[in-house]
């Protein structure tokens, strides 16, 4: 596009319509890579998993529609008289195994394995009666043998496995061991881990639920294993912690190993200090050395050897400060952002409101780039740069340049558009972006 070199543009999928006519069910709540990176998945509140396939051509890749599946329904807990919502609050990948694509899917309560493969139809071509249209045959001479033809090629998913009935609160993370066998979800208050071959019994490993409910002062918002080391998982809390686990030491994780923490001045303590500091989303890097964690206003990379204080603090939209208390008022102040670490563990990227999104280059402070991820940024529009250069709005003309935060008034943001699921390709700098009912591709 622009330039040879720096974050592009390169795909949009989904429905073109204005804010206002998306249908609340097409709104995507869930995007991830798998670990090869030729398969992507977003997951929706309308329940439905949409997969995409990478595709290399000419002009270099793309990703194309694979297939598309109900993976939940709404359902009724008529023990509590609560309604269940279909839509999906995570998707983790698996190994592909025997030419078959596998995937954990859950929303508030129940987690799903699902099977995604290639069938061929057949079809009875040659019988005895043609479906009535041939009399029976007089004698055993003439009897036919049945015929089956291959007609088509189809993509089925298929539910192997449902893991129910183990959280009494809504699931916000599941995570794959690296072992392969197991996998960890959390709710509020719990974390539970499972054998993917047992569906209908797993171990209480974290338990942070007090015994009266109104001495409770901090959830579980996050959690994720070490994508090296099986017995080391983290997690992290409504209070701006970040505690590292390690299930060799006690069945049950009450007490961590490490917690990253980065205490306040109490002399800058205000009414929306404790909402802002929780934690929304924790990553480790490929390498399983760093952790990438994000509150409401900044991004904390920790060393996981040094829990003294982050290798860097990245404050995202700190001009946001000034308009908590609106914030507040409109519930934005509750949105939970994600955040990605790249493959080679030098970037990351989270996002923010009026579809802005920041990529960091966690070596050089220097390197940060702010793009836009916006149908509209994509027509013909172009505007003049301050260095007379023209470029596409959201698109820096030189690939390096991008938005600049400074330029943003937070007056004119529009707090309805957002970007707060993400997910970063696992060996090249590729991004796919969910804003809305749109999914965006963005490569470097």
């Amino acid at each position: 596009m622009e330039s040879e070199h720096g974050w592009k543009f390169t795909q949009c999928f989904g429905d073109k319509a204005d804010l206002e006519d998306v249908t609340e069910a097409d709104i995507i709540s869930t995007v991830e890579f798998d670990h090869t990176g030729d398969y992507l998945a977003t997951g929706d509140k309308g329940g439905r998993v949409v997969l995409f396939e990478r595709s290399d051509n000419k002009q270099g890749c793309e990703y194309k529609f694979y297939t598309e599946f109900q993976s939940h329904e709404p359902e009724f807990d008529y023990l509590k008289s609560l309604e269940i919502e279909e839509k999906i609050n995570r998707i983790k990948w698996l190994r592909p195994n025997n030419n078959a694509l596998y995937m954990l899917t859950t929303n508030d309560k129940t987690i799903k394995l699902w099977k995604v493969c290639e069938k061929t139809l057949k079809q009875v071509t040659e019988n005895n009666l043609l479906d009535g249209d041939r009399a029976p045959p007089a004698d055993i001479a003439n009897l036919r043998l049945p015929k089956l033809m291959s007609c088509e090629n189809i993509v089925a998913a298929i539910p192997r496995k449902i893991y129910a009935n183990a959280h009494t609160y809504h699931i916000n993370s599941i995570s794959v061991n690296s072992d392969g066998e197991t996998y960890l979800s959390a709710d509020d208050l719990r974390i539970n881990l499972w054998n993917l071959g047992i569906n209908n019994q797993s171990f209480n490993i974290v338990d942070i639920k007090p015994a009266n409910m109104e001495d409770l002062t901090e959830v579980i918002t996050a959690a994720e294993f070490h994508p090296a080391s099986c017995n080391y998982f983290m997690y992290s809390s409504s209070k701006g912690t970040v505690k590292l686990c390690d299930m060799r030491e006690a069945a049950l994780c009450d007490q961590h190993a490490k917690q990253f923490e980065e205490v306040e001045d109490p002399a800058s303590k205000n009414f929306f200090s404790e909402i802002i500091s929780s934690v929304s989303d924790v990553r480790f890097s490929a390498d399983g050395r760093y952790v990438l964690s994000r509150d409401y206003l900044t991004l904390r990379l920790w060393d996981i050897n040094m829990e003294r204080e982050p290798v860097r603090t990245i404050n995202v939209h700190d001009y946001l400060k000034p308009k908590l208390c609106d914030l507040y008022e409109n519930d934005c102040i509750f949105d939970k952002f994600e955040c990605n670490i790249s493959g080679d563990g030098k970037q990351a990227m989270t996002g923010s409101y009026n579809n802005y999104f920041s990529i960091y280059n966690l070596a050089d402070e220097g390197g940060d780039v702010m793009l836009q991820a916006d149908k509209n940024a994509f027509r013909a529009k172009r505007v003049q740069g301050p260095n007379g250069s023209k470029s596409k709005v959201g698109i820096p003309r030189n690939g390096r340049g991008g938005l600049r935060k400074e330029d943003v008034d937070p007056e004119s943001i529009d707090y309805n558009r957002k970007i707060l699921h993400s997910s970063w390709h696992p060996k090249e700098n590729t991004l796919a972006v969910a804003a809305t009912n749109n999914l965006f591709i963005f490569t470097d």
